[in-house]
């Protein structure tokens, strides 16, 4: 890997605002060679996806310029080029692979003719020629039945299916380098192990060069060969992969991994970020800008600005403990900066204090109607028969790919939907039967926090009046005094200062926002709380500050929590109990120890195999499921995995497989466990 392919001097794009020129991204340098994967890390609104844009110059014309840098593909300086030059080039020998490849994507136009746009604007090629090539791009990315594919639209596809499309439009120009950027974060963790084999197969076959933009660590252990952290514009540490996971130098890096939720990190805080990014612009530059959130730093780092220093064989670190003029006032830097975390005394588990909520046999039926006289013809079964419990002051994680039926549960726990049959018995309940005002009034003692805080508050209400909303709804408050204290006291207990209820949503930063729905949620003091993937848009960080949020409540409150998520370590930190979801139904369910640490269904095995981990001596051979999700409106005979399952038998397409009870307690539903 000695052939270079980008080498980036000085980067700089600012944008021009009435306060001044904000500095998003500041003096950026790297080089990636050929057969290389440099990983470009860091959190939201670090500058990460400006920097790609800059390096493609897709940059708005009218709010941001290149200030400043060079920016040189095999030999030619990309920023002095005209742009009737790049367009050559964009899509022929770089190539990018953006976020959301549903937003990425025409939707009215087929997707073999989308990639047959790029394949002839780089290329010669028509007729039959050009239909061939299609085929060829989609079979590269392992599309099934690639003829037929070509003709469907991105509607059609599943969420990995459309990745895959983009990443074959970036591949029709062969391109020398590749960025992907945040290329698996709206994915499942199975199809997000495709999509990284994909990547890695393409780049030995082709010996591309890729820059990849992400912020999840696991992502960069499997996938970078190099890793570049950004914060606030700047790059703060370059490393060679396995030298930054064994000793990651500077303190952002370090508060990143302090950050990470894991089973060993239960019923003890996280360590957390505080404060927040300074202002971009030039007058908010006088130190270090990671300084007002470092817990080592001094008065040099605030009145000082610091440079890239050189830390060991392929490393550098902007920080001044590492600076041999100042390094005597760390110590040696690499083991001084940031003092060992105090040992916290490890809390037993707790049994349950007495059931909160029973489901037994819930289904949850669609009709499929079709013709002028809407006549049924069948009816997807989102959910077939799930049965849970959760105790008081208990947390149980619900987890499983997208389209199972994890939400739509939640949705008939509340009654937002209907059942088509079963049982909810909340607090000794059926509140299947209830109606009219006796539901009204029991929704006080369950709420929701959904995924995304932004667009389930309404933009036009202040943060007070949106958390008022529910006590007045419901009547939990009558008095308007009391009201208003309640919400200064809500405010204060998730970590908002009491004047946060004079501003609106857009106000806040989305952790800020997650915060203020978690507040609303409490306000009627309920007994359960259901958290619908809470915290899978948000930074490490911030994720770090929700999860401890919402411990320090159970904690204090005795709430119980019903936990949807399909990011496994949240749910190691989190949770009491597992129950993995497939197609409706609950394929096994036992304590998180017993779960995650020793899998017996075929499906969880396959899940925790496709993570991506840190430690290299804990990965596991991820187990590749072959397809996508069954259509729950036909689910395939006997077990619903089978079709997918690498230990399938010929009596698994029989009929489906009983609930086993093994010795540690746990549920499965699997042939290779018979009931007893």
């Amino acid at each position: 890997m000695n052939d270079l392919v980008l080498k980036v001097e000085g980067l700089t794009t600012c944008f021009d605002t009435a306060s001044g020129s904000l500095y998003a991204v500041d003096g950026v340098g790297f080089e990636i060679c050929r057969g290389e994967t440099l990983a470009l890390l860091g959190e939201s609104g670090c500058g990460k996806s400006l920097t790609a844009f800059s390096l493609m110059r897709l940059l708005p014309t009218r709010q941001a310029r290149i200030a400043a840098g060079r920016v040189v593909l095999g030999g030619d300086d990309l920023l002095a080029l005209p742009e009737l030059r790049m367009r050559d080039i964009r899509g022929n020998r770089m190539a990018m692979i953006f976020q959301e490849p549903m937003t990425s994507l025409n939707p009215v136009m087929t997707v073999g003719e989308q990639i047959a746009e790029a394949v002839v604007r780089h290329g010669k090629l028509r007729g039959r020629a050009l239909a061939s090539r299609v085929i060829e791009l989609l079979d590269a990315v392992g599309i099934p039945d690639a003829a037929q594919r070509s003709n469907e639209y991105p509607h059609m596809l599943s969420g990995g299916m459309k990745q895959r499309i983009m990443i074959a439009m970036a591949l029709a120009g062969e391109p020398d380098l590749l960025i992907a950027d945040e290329p698996t974060t709206a994915l499942d963790v199975t199809i997000q192990a495709q999509v990284l084999e994909l990547m890695r197969d393409l780049q030995r076959s082709k010996g591309m060069a890729i820059l990849l933009i992400t912020h999840d660590l696991g992502v960069v252990a499997e996938m970078a060969d190099r890793v570049a952290v950004m914060y606030a514009g700047q790059i703060v540490e370059q490393a060679e992969s396995r030298d930054f996971f064994a000793s990651p130098c500077h303190p952002y890096s370090r508060k990143l991994f302090d950050s990470l939720p894991t089973i060993a990190k239960r019923h003890q805080p996280l360590a957390i970020i505080k404060g927040n990014v300074p202002p971009l612009t030039a007058a908010g530059y006088s130190g270090c800008r990671f300084a007002t959130r470092c817990d080592m730093a001094k008065a040099l780092c605030e009145g000082e600005i610091p440079q890239l220093q050189d830390a060991g064989p392929g490393r550098a670190v902007r920080c001044f403990a590492y600076d041999d003029r100042y390094r005597g006032q760390w110590g040696d830097g690499a083991s001084a900066i940031i003092p060992a975390a105090a040992a916290r005394p490890q809390q037993q588990e707790s049994g349950a204090d007495g059931g909160l909520l029973a489901v037994r046999d819930l289904k949850v039926y669609f009709k499929i109607q079709k013709g002028l006289f809407k006549r049924t013809v069948g009816h997807i079964k989102a959910v077939d028969g799930v049965s849970i419990s959760i105790g008081r002051g208990r947390t149980l994680a619900l987890v499983g790919e997208s389209g199972c039926g994890k939400t739509t549960v939640a949705k008939a726990i509340l009654q937002l939907q209907r059942p088509t049959s079963g049982s909810v018995l909340f607090n000794d309940v059926e509140l299947t039967t209830l109606g009219g005002e006796a539901l009204r009034r029991s929704r006080a003692d369950f709420q929701i926090i959904f995924q995304d805080p932004y667009s389930s508050m309404n933009p036009r209400m202040l943060v007070g009046d949106i958390i008022q909303e529910g006590m007045i709804a419901l009547g939990v408050e009558p008095d308007p005094k009391r009201r208003a204290l309640k919400v200064d006291e809500l405010l204060q207990q998730v970590g908002l200062p009491p004047e946060a209820k004079g501003r609106y949503p857009h106000e806040f930063s989305g952790g800020q926002r997650q915060r203020v729905c978690i507040a609303r949620a409490l306000a009627v003091n309920p007994k359960l709380i259901i958290c619908d993937e809470p915290t899978s848009a948000l930074d490490i960080s911030v994720q770090a500050q929700i999860l401890n949020l919402l411990q320090q409540l159970q904690r204090t409150t005795g709430v119980s929590y019903l936990f949807i998520t399909h990011n496994l370590s949240v749910v190691a930190y989190l949770a009491d109990e597992v129950a993995v979801m497939y197609l409706g139904r609950i394929v096994e369910q036992g304590r998180v120890s017993d779960v995650l640490t020793a899998p017996r269904h075929p499906y969880t095995q396959a899940l925790i195999s496709a993570i991506p981990v840190i430690d290299a001596g804990t990965r596991r051979e991820t187990i590749r499921l072959e397809g996508d999700l069954p259509s729950p409106a036909n689910p395939p005979t006997g077990c619903h995995f089978h079709v997918r399952c690498p230990q399938a038998r010929p009596e698994c397409s029989l009929q489906y497989p009983e609930a086993a009870i093994l010795e540690d307690g746990r549920m499965v539903r699997c042939v290779l466990y018979p009931r007893r």
